[in-house]
């Protein structure tokens, strides 16, 4: 599969010289990314867990917020 990124060659061509059709190259390559991307740390990851649990945060807080602001107001208004 890392022939298929790292090659200049098209996708039609790296199918024909292995002997494979190009639906099942492309599904392979496919599997592959998708494996990639769930296997171990990549470059940045660190910065981007940081940022979504800075905005985890940030999105509880909002949500408490709200869930206060609506329990005041459901007060306010049966009295």
């Amino acid at each position: 599969m890392r022939l298929v990124e790292v090659s200049i060659r098209g996708v039609d061509e790296i199918a024909e010289n292995l002997g494979v059709a190009r639906s099942s190259l492309q599904r392979w390559v496919q599997e592959f990314r998708d494996q990639d991307l769930l296997a171990g740390p990549h470059e940045g990851a660190s910065k981007e867990l940081a940022r979504l649990r800075k905005e985890n945060e940030f999105l509880r807080q909002e949500r408490d917020l709200l869930k206060k602001a609506a329990a005041f107001f459901a007060r306010e208004t049966s009295r």
